[in-house]
């Protein structure tokens, strides 16, 4: 059985720990897979429309989301077993309330804007931790940060930008699930399906987008 192994972003592309960074296309022989989090609509819509508008060209590569396991090397035959495992991760976890508010960035390390958590970061690390296990593991080169990202590797301006406009946002929501995405041939990431936490609840959406 093969493990899983982190691909290699292009040059300049240091967003940590996400899937929101350009990534080649598959190699022969593999999957590209990642684990996240995905922002409801409509403000998963919202906050992909504001990336667009910060002249991001991942913007619409990828829905907007907290990633929980980053762009992963996967031979097909192991794609069962790492299901079942986020199965079983799933299962350990009860739904959970997150609040995004405001913003925050990476930089000088990474030129990456992203919309800080208020709530729910604890969950999404120990999510993160237990994703990340057994024969799964491996070694992060960044301390594992949720968030979502808005703005990354545009013009100064544009991230300048992102961190002004965005401070203010704020909404809250429920998450039920845990959802495995594929990367595509044509670098798009999509939905593959979904894990439910162990006692899901109405997926309510409320808050607020400013």
């Amino acid at each position: 059985m093969s493990t899983l192994a982190p691909m290699s972003a292009e040059p300049g592309a240091h967003d940590p720990v996400t899937m929101g960074q350009p990534l080649p296309v598959p190699r022969p022989g593999y999957q590209v897979v990642g684990v996240a989090l995905p922002v409801p609509q409509p403000h998963g819509d919202f906050l992909q429309r504001k990336r667009a508008d910060f002249n991001d060209p991942m913007a619409w590569a990828i829905p907007a989301h907290v990633t929980i396991l980053g762009p992963t090397e996967l031979r097909p035959t192991d794609l069962g077993e790492f299901e079942a495992h986020l199965r079983a991760v799933a299962k350990a976890f009860d739904p959970f309330r997150m609040v995004l508010r405001g913003t925050g960035t990476f930089r000088p390390v990474s030129n990456v804007v992203f919309v800080q958590l208020a709530h729910g970061q604890e969950h999404c690390a120990r999510l993160e931790t237990a994703t990340r296990s057994g024969p799964w593991h491996r070694e992060l080169e960044f301390p594992y940060h949720p968030h979502v990202t808005v703005a990354h590797d545009v013009r100064p301006a544009d991230l300048d930008r992102a961190e002004t406009e965005l401070a203010d946002y704020n909404v809250a929501f429920d998450v039920a699930d845990l959802w495995l995405f594929e990367l595509g041939a044509d670098g798009q990431w999509r939905p593959r399906r979904s894990f439910p936490f162990a006692h899901p609840r109405a997926r309510h959406t409320a808050g607020s987008t400013t």
